[in-house]
């Protein structure tokens, strides 16, 4: 009988690695959760990774200390950088990007689902509704798979590794769309840069895509917002 495939799911506590882990599920996967604690600005989120982790039944999850505030150059890393709160210039990478953030984390992940046998790899990243930031194109996600090909034991005696972005090509509102029909609780998720207590601010830039994406979904916004954001900027 085949056994069923294990997954390595990174979880941030997001919304759309929610969603991308949950689409792992109903493709009848066993869930390794792996969450990364940067010593990021919003810390809170790791909490709201614990709990999609349980409530997707995940076999494992793996909170991973990698003190990435030690290099900074991201608003998220270092506390001398402040979050736009203003809208982000177009065509610009914002200072919300976190240098190579993406790339680290599936490394990590890689790394954990050669050693586990599993050979599929699940990142919420999409193309559409995000910040400009490099590592959540289509071609960084088809060149990782190659670079995982290339990089690992597996990779080379030909037992290939996938990685799995299913939002790549979905709006915000679509993501939204898609945690209403998986019926899971998008309140669970925690999408904002610079939390206001246990708040989401509702001014930075994540906060915007998130309350637009519910907006334009047709959808109640589960989310706590210390200012109500303007979801149309």
């Amino acid at each position: 009988m085949t056994k069923t495939p294990f997954s390595v799911v990174l979880v941030s506590g997001g919304l759309d690695s929610m969603v991308s882990a949950a689409l792992a599920r109903e493709a009848g996967h066993r869930l390794l959760a792996l969450s990364i604690d940067y010593n990021q600005r919003h810390l809170v989120e790791l909490a709201a990774a614990r709990r999609i982790a349980k409530a997707l039944g995940a076999e494992r999850h793996v909170v991973l200390p990698l003190d990435l505030s030690a290099f900074g150059g991201s608003a998220l890393t270092d506390a001398s950088i402040a979050v736009p709160k203003d809208g982000v210039e177009a065509d610009v990478i914002p200072v919300t990007y976190v240098p190579a953030r993406n790339t680290i984390f599936l490394s990590l992940a890689l790394g954990w689902a050669e050693a586990a046998g599993a050979r599929d790899l699940w990142i919420g990243v999409n193309a559409l509704d995000y910040s400009g930031y490099p590592d959540c194109r289509p071609e960084f996600i088809a060149g990782f798979e190659t670079l995982a090909e290339l990089a690992t034991r597996a990779g080379v005696e030909g037992d290939r590794f996938r990685i799995h972005a299913p939002l790549q090509h979905m709006t915000k509102a679509d993501i939204a769309r898609e945690a209403d029909r998986l019926g899971i609780d998008a309140g669970m998720s925690w999408s904002c840069y610079d939390p206001v207590g246990e708040l989401h601010c509702g001014r930075c830039d994540s906060c915007r895509l998130r309350a637009r994406g519910f907006v334009e979904a047709g959808l109640p916004d589960p989310t706590r917002y210390a200012e109500r954001p303007d979801a149309g900027r």
